[in-house]
């Protein structure tokens, strides 16, 4: 028969006599620590969701770069042959009337690879722009759940303390992570 032997920490045995000695303080800084954490976990998911969304629009930016680059190209190679025939025109027996035909094709076909090649860099130019806008947000989120962090940490040192003031600067940086939420929450 085995006996199991508990011994409890030096923490649960301050939260043992604090509970049973009806310890208002320690109470209250543990129920804000619990809120803080828990205000800690949404931050930090937002942060998180934020940072993707920017990489998502980010890497669409860069996808539409490409394909704005191979319209560029393709702009390019209309050009060259367009150069090409419009040579083969003064050639002298050659079909000038076929290689002319040719020249306004090409015209058309670059044209038209221009027109498609500058609405898709306005599209990434859209994207960056998106994206640059929502890291802004993540770096307030980040901010928000580090302030709270700070303020956790606070509290604990509180508890170990039993410090009035640190109690309050505990508060302060709580409240300075609902702020920079909120800014965020605002797109501020």
């Amino acid at each position: 028969m085995s006996e199991q032997f508990e011994v409890p920490s030096p923490h649960e045995h301050h939260v043992e006599h604090a509970h049973a000695s009806g310890d208002g303080f320690a109470s209250k800084i543990a129920v804000m620590t619990a809120i803080m954490a828990t205000l800690g976990a949404m931050l930090s998911y937002q942060a998180g969701s934020t940072e993707n969304e920017a990489a998502m629009d980010k890497n669409n930016a860069a996808i539409v770069k490409t394909e704005a680059s191979n319209q560029w190209n393709y702009y390019q190679a209309k050009s060259s042959r367009q150069n090409l025939a419009e040579l083969a025109v003064h050639i002298p027996g050659v079909d000038a009337a076929h290689y002319q035909a040719e020249v306004e094709r090409y015209r058309n076909d670059k044209e038209a690879a221009r027109k498609k090649a500058e609405d898709l860099e306005a599209q990434a130019h859209e994207w960056d722009e998106k994206s640059e806008h929502i890291l802004h947000s993540h770096h307030r989120w980040a901010q928000a759940m580090m302030a709270i962090q700070v303020a956790i940490s606070l509290a604990a040192i509180t508890l170990l303390t039993r410090k009035q003031w640190l109690e309050k600067v505990a508060y302060g940086a709580a409240g300075l992570s609902l702020v920079l939420g909120a800014m965020a929450w605002l797109q501020a």
